[in-house]
């Protein structure tokens, strides 16, 4: 059997207020430091990230992409993310989505159908598109009935499917008729799979965690631990099939963010430096304290008002389990009290990616006696 550690959520430097280290070969290189084996190309929309793919890539099996001349270990499918914008049931929608394409040939002729219809998808890796998240949805099938849409960061207030701010209180109020054919949305940095076990409307609804990383360290921060038959059983079918049919047998678990770490977990306005749990943002009637505005509603406050129920009951109905973790840069600089772009815990990180392996076997496989030998502790 084979297991593997899937991202579907990352961006590239094409993408606003991403690293210009964002590149194929690196991002490759840092998913084998990290653990990731398979990851998602991310902005494929991009006509300039597009034809990067095209030169820098090569099929390995059927939806699953390598580097050209096996110059690296890490494996890509095709995905990006996007934004939709657009009035809808009478309130303007603004909703981050995950679309997925089977092969390249099909993200290409995506690309051309969105050009067509006069979106510009030059300015920014993950383009703005004026259209509701069932058009787009429509436009996709259209093109490929394999095409999947996974909505992203389902939680987050401004662009997430049920935020606060531009989201709908049900995937059904988003989609209609086409709802069938959501079959997992992204659970976000700022909400765990325990919070959306609230919600028995997600019962059916498989649970990813992905990175949406911005820059290459923070790849692998959330992910997803899929097992396969063999390496010949890995391809883009299998593992939408996995997702859709939510196998528990083959989807072992997700590695999650802590959510309070999350930005958007508690309300609160971020130029104000202030945050609370929603039983304060009651107490204070939704008015912060120092500006006097509204408080953005945040992910907790969220998934309290739609749930219907306590997460221990989905837990005893049986879900996909989840791991809970801290990067390993960050544990190294709390131990020496130091930023995480510090000299010294660069050297110690590096130190024991080479001695013990990769980062994520670190934080979940290896025993804490190898640690302190490769860290050098007695």
């Amino acid at each position: 059997m084979a297991l593997k550690i899937i991202d579907l959520h990352i961006h590239s430097k094409y993408s606003r207020a991403c690293s210009r280290d964002l590149e194929l070969p690196k991002i490759a290189k840092a998913c084998e430091v990290k653990g990731i084996d398979i990851v998602a190309t991310g902005d494929f929309t991009h006509p300039g990230w597009f034809k990067s793919m095209e030169e820098s890539l090569v099929p390995d099996a059927d939806g699953i992409y390598k580097l050209k001349n096996d110059s690296g270990k890490t494996k890509f499918v095709i995905g990006t993310e996007v934004a939709v914008v657009r009035k809808h049931k009478d309130k303007t929608r603004r909703v981050h989505l995950l679309l997925f394409a089977p092969d390249m040939e099909t993200a290409g002729k995506f690309n051309r159908k969105l050009e067509s219809d006069g979106f510009n998808l030059r300015s920014d890796g993950r383009p703005i598109l004026g259209l509701t998240c069932k058009e787009l949805l429509k436009t996709m099938l259209a093109i490929d009935d394999r095409m999947v849409m996974i909505p992203a960061h389902a939680w987050t207030p401004w662009f997430g499917i049920f935020g606060s701010k531009g989201g709908y209180d049900a995937l059904d109020e988003a989609f209609d008729e086409l709802t069938e054919r959501i079959f997992a949305i992204e659970t976000g940095l700022s909400s765990d799979p325990a919070m959306n076990w609230r919600l028995s409307k997600l019962d059916d609804i498989t649970l990813v965690s992905n990175s949406d990383a911005h820059s290459l360290p923070k790849l692998g921060r959330e992910a997803n631990v899929l097992e396969f038959a063999s390496d010949e059983n890995i391809t883009y079918a299998e593992i939408m099939r996995v997702l859709r049919e939510k196998d528990k047998k083959k989807f072992k678990y997700t590695i999650e963010f802590y959510p309070e770490e999350g930005k958007y977990h508690f309300d609160g306005h971020r130029d104000c430096h202030f945050f609370c749990a929603p039983e304060e943002t009651k107490k204070l009637k939704g008015i912060c304290p120092k500006c006097k505005r509204p408080l953005t509603v945040g992910v907790m406050n969220r998934v309290h008002e739609l749930s219907d129920r306590d997460g221990e009951e989905a837990r005893r109905a049986g879900v996909i389990p989840f791991l809970n973790t801290v990067p390993l840069l960050e544990i190294i600089a709390g131990a020496f009290n130091l930023g995480v772009g510090a000299k010294r815990v660069q050297e110690m990180y590096l130190a024991m990616t080479r001695k013990i392996g990769n980062e994520l076997d670190i934080l979940t496989r290896v025993s804490l006696a190898d640690i302190l030998v490769a860290s050098n502790k007695e």
